[in-house]
């Protein structure tokens, strides 16, 4: 099962919080973990690396805090899951091929390759200020 990770959710939920807060000034560890009843230590972890893959900017000092480093429409959800998670795998063999004792006699690398492109492009076209709206779609399609 495709699922997100906890640091991932979290910080997807960071990310948005941030993005509505932009223009008001910069958003605290502490504001965004009591608004999510997250952690406050693995929330400053994700905002650490989220901070060092360039996606916010910390500001320090009393009213310090974090702010986008882009407009919420330029940071794609793939960019979040890549700094969170790496590199987009839904399947190990991807990763390091050598490990599969099934790579000589595998059907479905091709099939299972088109499932992560077409995963990767949707996280890819999918912005911060889509999740903060309405319009995102309930059923995707893929096809195209």
């Amino acid at each position: 099962m495709l699922r997100f990770t906890k640091r991932l959710d979290y910080g997807l939920l960071a990310m948005q919080f941030v993005a509505a807060h932009q223009g008001i000034g910069p958003v605290s560890v502490k504001q965004i973990a009591e608004e999510f009843n997250i952690p406050t230590e693995l929330l400053a972890k994700i905002l650490q690396r989220l901070a060092k893959r360039g996606l916010i900017v910390s500001h320090n000092g009393p009213k310090g805090g974090y702010r986008l480093a882009a407009h919420p429409e330029e940071i794609t959800v793939g960019q979040v899951v890549r700094a969170l998670e790496g590199p987009i795998n839904i399947v190990s063999c991807y990763a390091d091929e050598s490990d599969c004792p099934q790579m000589p006699r595998c059907s479905l690398r091709r099939p299972v390759q088109k499932i992560q492109a077409a995963i990767g492009q949707l996280l890819d076209t999918m912005s911060i200020a889509e999740l903060m709206g309405q319009d995102v779609p309930e059923v995707l399609s893929l096809r195209g």
